[in-house]
């Protein structure tokens, strides 16, 4: 693929390419909507990446082919917020630009192997990339953690979607992380050095086939209604709520915010605290632990999070037939559980390896040929894959 993309550079820009970047997918494996309301997280960099191959071009234009799209282009000298760039790659672009004060232009070729609406999180990978890009070319000295802030920012107010920081993070530190946002300007990020495959057991992430497209106001609503639950208490987010407070004054809240915004709540509470004891059982190598945690926290994040069906959906339901499916392929051993942001895109099985070739046969009869993705953990975040000597 490298070469290829090379290949690509030169044949689109006419010049050889001076620079190979490469940026990791993410999966979440513990904490499903915790990070937005400054809980803890675990997650993992993947094997599937995004890469760029770039040289700077002496003019003040950034102009970035992706794979399957129109080239894009931006100039240095105008880098605010535009309103009706949200949800392009032209304001993922502006965004990083401006985050890291370049003032030199390159042109990118980009390819990648995180497919869009994956639940592996393309969007935070294409950041994490920008950013390792930028950050190197403008002399910003951006350390991993910066980047992923950078990403987060560019992703709230250039591209107009509201995130957390796990995603961001994950793809730009690389390895099994666990990320405590409760001082959100100085996330506590710990590695965490383990092995599935030495368990028995295959990481497996399945694609529903369902679109994330039009989902925004579903991923939208659970921290606008997490933080009016909050706001009951005089508090901005959850984590600043003291859970004993919550349940003792739940009628006053219910009145407040609704039952969905309760029970939105009660998960975060929940699985806030999971990410440690998940954290804790894998330290401790108690694999059946984790995996019950895991599986609670599908259970939770089904019925109390409620991201697995969009609000009104009958006919289509991929999600929930895909955990469904997952749970009987199973047959009461292994984990799954909701990937992500939920309502489309994938779900997350642990899979013991004996049953591996047929729980994917059965998980693809159903979604399709390539659906179920067996990955691995990636140690590296964004990186600088090669420099061209001159």
């Amino acid at each position: 693929m490298y070469e290829e993309l090379k290949q690509k550079f030169f044949d689109t820009f006419h010049r050889s390419a001076q620079y190979l970047f490469s940026a990791p997918g993410r999966t979440e494996i513990g904490g499903n909507h915790t990070d937005h309301q400054l809980g803890r997280v675990l997650a993992g960099a993947v094997s599937l990446e995004t890469v760029a191959a770039v040289a700077e071009n002496g003019e003040d234009v950034i102009r970035v082919l992706s794979e399957g799209y129109p080239l894009c282009e931006i100039r240095l000298d105008d880098l605010a917020v535009r309103p009706e760039e949200f949800g392009t790659t032209a304001a993922l672009i502006r965004g990083v630009a401006a985050g890291t004060g370049l003032k030199k232009g390159f042109d990118a070729c980009v390819c990648s192997t995180v497919l869009p609406g994956s639940g592996l999180s393309s969007s935070a990978a294409f950041e994490v990339l920008l950013g390792t890009i930028a950050s190197h070319l403008s002399g910003a000295g951006l350390n991993a953690v910066e980047i992923a802030q950078l990403g987060q920012k560019v992703e709230n107010e250039y591209f107009g979607k509201p995130c957390g920081l796990m995603d961001q993070m994950a793809s730009s530190v690389g390895g099994i992380i666990t990320i405590d946002f409760a001082a959100p300007d100085r996330p506590v990020v710990e590695h965490l050095d383990f092995d599935f495959a030495a368990c028995g057991h295959a990481l497996c992430i399945i694609d529903s086939g369902a679109d994330h497209a039009d989902l925004t106001d579903e991923y939208a609503a659970i921290p606008r209604e997490m933080k009016a639950v909050a706001a009951v208490f005089g508090k901005q987010v959850l984590r600043e709520v003291d859970e004993d407070a919550f349940f003792a004054r739940l009628g006053e809240v219910r009145a407040a915010a609704g039952d969905r915004a309760v029970l939105r709540a009660m998960h975060f509470f929940a699985d806030n605290r999971r990410v440690t004891e998940q954290v804790a059982a894998l330290r401790a190598g108690d694999f059946d632990a984790f995996l019950r945690l895991v599986n609670e926290s599908g259970r939770s994040s089904w019925l109390y999070l409620q991201n697995v069906v969009p609000t009104g959906a009958t006919a289509h339901q991929e999600l929930a037939a895909a955990l469904a499916l997952a749970a009987k392929l199973l047959g009461g051993r292994g984990a799954c559980r909701v990937h992500g942001g939920g309502f489309a895109g994938t779900i997350q099985a642990f899979v013991p390896l004996d049953l591996l070739e047929s729980f994917r046969a059965g998980m693809e009869a159903v979604f399709g040929a390539g659906s179920c993705h067996v990955l691995s953990i990636r140690p590296e975040g964004g990186i600088l894959l090669e420099e061209v000597e001159a």
